[in-house]
């Protein structure tokens, strides 16, 4: 789950339309949309131009995502053009993943296909991106800004499509015009020298300190490329403190870089190995049994959501393994949970989190804190989030509690 790493794609699809002479970055956003204009046209919409749309210097005031979401209609390039421009194209910076749907919208109108699609042979297929998939606008058109899910590895691997200046495997990919283009300053963000978030904005690309460039989405998933270094780093991860793990980069990983190759070190290598294959998310707890657990095994249990919403849990415990059942008054959900190990299945965590769920791949493995205390982690496997289920066995009267981790 990418979030907003996902609009670093979607520039480059438009950079593989330039490069087959389907459109121009100078081409005007209302020439691809003649039957979904509002009846009279501003001029700051008209002067828009398909580089304002990249550049996040559309004219609005404010994000117009929140308005594609609450519109009534289903278009949401419609409601986009439907909306107030408020400056001039080109003459301020603001954050618009509106603005990068109307670029995946472009490239179905130029293309007949989703953003997806038209880049399954460009993009995906050349460097071995494969089990894709990308969200849909109610018309059925890529989100764009949002909503690609890939692998950690793939993200790398666009990474080093920008480094190599296009280049893969010694085949043209991608224009080095447009990769000097989209990573470069196309419109200034702010002035303060210690943030990330204020040293220019490209084509859906972050400029950064260091002479590094960078696309990113919230929660930590990042693709940072450091030409000087000949290196880059793809991060996937459940963080709020995004500027805090570029800290950490520039302190500690940029330092440790040598423009020469060190010396061979095979304990070292050896070392690595070791500790990269018994990588591992800890459980809460390994403790597989409690004197309490079969007096609690197989009874409705009140349980409280994080949104307040009052559930019925029931916990079977086995010997290696405890089945946990939610009934929330409109379906009965079940997790499979390893006793002091993982188990995968498919199914609904009724958790809020910052984007619906649904019924996905779950990782659930947990154990017993102490003898009155059962804890059960939940892991998403395709995307950075999870939630915890705590049993608190009290008396006569145990409860449980969910949250998030």
């Amino acid at each position: 789950m990418l979030y907003s790493l996902s609009k670093s794609f979607t520039s480059t699809a438009i950079g593989l339309a330039v490069m087959e002479g389907r459109l121009s970055v100078d081409d005007p956003v209302v020439k691809f949309f003649p039957d979904e204009l509002p009846e009279q046209v501003s001029d700051n919409l008209a002067a828009m131009k398909v580089r304002h749309l990249l550049s996040m210097s559309t004219g609005h005031a404010e994000d117009t995502t929140n308005r594609l979401f609450t519109s009534r209609g289903p278009k949401w390039a419609k409601t986009f053009l439907g909306l107030p421009v408020e400056n001039p194209p080109g003459t301020r910076f603001v954050y618009n993943s509106g603005a990068t749907y109307m670029l995946s919208a472009i490239i179905t109108k130029l293309t007949g296909q989703t953003l997806a699609d038209y880049l399954a042979p460009r993009l995906f297929e050349p460097l071995g991106i494969e089990g894709y998939t990308w969200d849909l606008s109610p018309e059925g058109i890529n989100t764009g800004g949002w909503g690609l899910n890939i692998k950690t590895e793939d993200i790398a691997k666009l990474g080093q499509l920008y480094l190599n200046k296009g280049m893969w495997n010694g085949e043209r990919i991608l224009s080095e015009e447009w990769v000097r283009e989209a990573t470069s300053k196309q419109i200034s963000n702010g002035d303060d020298p210690n943030s990330d978030w204020a040293q220019g904005y490209g084509y859906q690309f972050w400029v950064c300190r260091h002479g590094a460039f960078r696309g990113d989405g919230m929660f930590g998933q990042f693709c940072i490329v450091m030409p000087d270094q000949d290196a880059v780093l793809a991060i996937t991860a459940s963080v709020k403190d995004m500027q805090g793990v570029l800290n950490r980069v520039w302190q500690h990983i940029l330092p440790a870089m040598s423009s020469a190759p060190l010396p061979p070190d095979d304990s070292a290598r050896e070392a690595l190995v070791q500790k990269t294959s018994s990588l591992t998310i800890p459980l809460p707890a390994t403790r597989t049994h409690s004197p309490v657990a079969q007096q609690v095994s197989g009874r409705r249990i009140p349980g409280t959501l994080p949104n307040g919403l009052q559930v019925a849990v029931t916990l079977e415990f086995k010997d290696d393994s405890c089945s946990i059942a939610i009934d929330d008054g409109k379906g009965r959900y079940t997790l499979d949970c390893g006793l002091g190990h993982w188990l995968v299945s498919e199914a609904f965590f009724p958790v809020k989190l910052p984007v619906d769920s649904g019924a996905t791949k779950l990782a659930v493995g947990g154990g017993w804190l102490d003898d009155s205390t059962f804890k059960a982690a939940v892991r998403f496997i395709e995307g950075p989030h999870g939630g915890a289920i705590v049993l608190h066995v009290e008396g006569n009267e145990p409860r449980v509690e969910f949250c998030e981790l």
